[in-house]
């Protein structure tokens, strides 16, 4: 029989660059839509949950509740990567990618039609937090499917370059849900904005939804899957098989990713809500930030790819993950300095060196599993890291309210974060699986 790790270096032997960036572009499409949905409930429970579905006198409370059901989502993540990633290793990814795409759509749609608290009471509230884990559940499949089938179809020796380009799907998900929100902002006065159009953005994802639908349909297969299908040596049992065989791949990965996805909700759900209720800042100056900030990361984003191709990406987690460290404190100066060009700046600052750990997230996590469980594998360790990213601004709304709204638990906590995720970098290469021509 065949031996699993020839088989996935034969398997992509022959693929070409025009290959691999055709499924690129295909799964871009679809994090894009995925971010988008995700980040319209990040700035929509800074900006509106905290008014329209949580009715309490004390704003910090109100903002707590609002961060916890942000949070909720994320506590259904791992159980949607169980699950989806058990499919994707079972029948396919690409079959399992349309599936989590459409799901994450109409469940964003329907947030967005929502009657608030003061027009059914407490139904309001327990409505979208059941939406918000049924969307929890949909994402956890989501990231997890794309990367799997980009790096399956990207020759080995230029996987870093091509798995940092669905992770662009991120800046652009922020910058089409902020635009949408900052749009919203210019067109209506702040009682209509609260009124009805904050859900315009929401609404939205349905026609996205379908452009989405369109062009992943178009996706190949993963050739790897492909053959393990055909040699028959498709995981029966990935669930018991990964938890079994790879539990320490999974807290790696989980540390691998954890900034790149828990420090950008502190640098954005966050800040927008510390900018906007603690130091009065505009909305519109703090979605300004969130966009600049997140078109900034794109090329970041890019270059990390390229980093990690020529380098190795454990190196580029590892530094990133450092640089990050450092600039943890200049940024919270910036964004508290009161000064609009210097707060955009701030955030800017944050985002980007956080995001070249990032940009190698997907390299890493993929490489952390062997192909007949690597679905499941990458769902169980990127979405226990958004399992705890998303409690990242409740916890950061407690410790700054705790320490009398000053800025330096949250600047402490990106620390944290970003030094947990550096020390991936030095764990992952060894407990990676050896594949000929890959460069961890």
């Amino acid at each position: 029989m065949t031996q699993p790790l020839n088989l996935e270096a034969g398997a992509t032997r022959t693929l070409t660059d025009k290959e691999a960036m055709k499924v690129s572009v295909g799964a871009l499409i679809g994090t894009a839509m995925e971010w988008y949905d995700f980040f319209l409930f990040s700035a929509a429970a800074a900006l509106i949950f905290n008014v329209q579905y949580f009715s309490n006198e004390n704003a910090t409370a109100a903002a707590l509740a609002s961060f916890a059901t942000f949070g909720v989502g994320l506590l259904a993540r791992p159980l949607g990567g169980m699950f989806f990633g058990a499919m994707g290793d079972r029948i396919g990814r690409r079959k399992t990618l349309m599936i989590t795409i459409v799901g994450i759509g109409i469940i964003t749609g329907l947030i967005g039609a929502l009657p608030t608290y003061a027009a059914i009471g407490i139904a309001a509230p327990v409505l979208l937090v059941l939406l918000r884990v049924a969307q929890g559940l949909f994402v956890g499949g989501e990231w997890s499917g794309a990367m799997t089938i980009v790096v399956e179809n990207a020759p080995l020796e230029r996987r870093a370059r091509y798995a940092a380009f669905p992770q662009i799907g991120s800046p652009i998900g922020t910058i089409l849900s902020s635009g949408g929100f900052f749009l919203m902002t210019l067109l209506f006065s702040q009682e209509n904005f609260d009124s009805f159009g904050w859900r315009i953005p929401f609404l939205a994802a349905i026609p996205m939804l379908l452009v989405a639908v369109y062009i992943r349909s178009r996706l190949e297969e993963s050739p790897v899957f492909a053959e393990l299908l055909e040699h028959g040596q498709v995981e029966k049992t990935p669930i018991r098989t990964t938890l079994k065989d790879s539990w320490k791949q999974i807290i790696v990965g989980m540390a691998a990713a954890l900034l790149g996805v828990g420090g950008f909700y502190l640098v954005t759900a966050f800040v927008v809500y510390y900018g906007v209720s603690i130091l009065g800042y505009s909305s519109q100056l703090m979605l300004l930030g969130g966009m600049v900030a997140a078109a900034v990361e794109i090329p970041v984003l890019i270059l990390g790819g390229r980093l990690g191709e020529r380098f190795g990406s454990s190196r580029v987690i590892l530094y990133g993950g450092l640089g990050s460290a450092v600039a943890a404190v200049p940024s919270f100066l910036l964004i508290t300095s009161g000064t609009p060009v210097l707060v955009i700046l701030g955030m800017t600052l944050a985002v980007a060196t956080l995001s070249l750990p990032y940009a190698a997230n997907g390299t890493i996590l993929t490489g952390l599993f062997p192909a007949r469980t690597r679905y499941t594998g990458v769902g169980f360790a990127q979405n226990t890291a958004g399992m705890v990213s998303g409690f990242i601004p409740l916890l950061a709304t407690g410790m700054v309210a705790a320490a009398s709204d000053h800025w330096w638990p949250a600047a402490a906590l990106l620390v944290v974060l970003s030094l947990f995720t550096a020390a991936a970098g030095t764990i992952a290469p060894r407990m990676s699986v050896d594949l000929p021509g890959f460069k961890h």
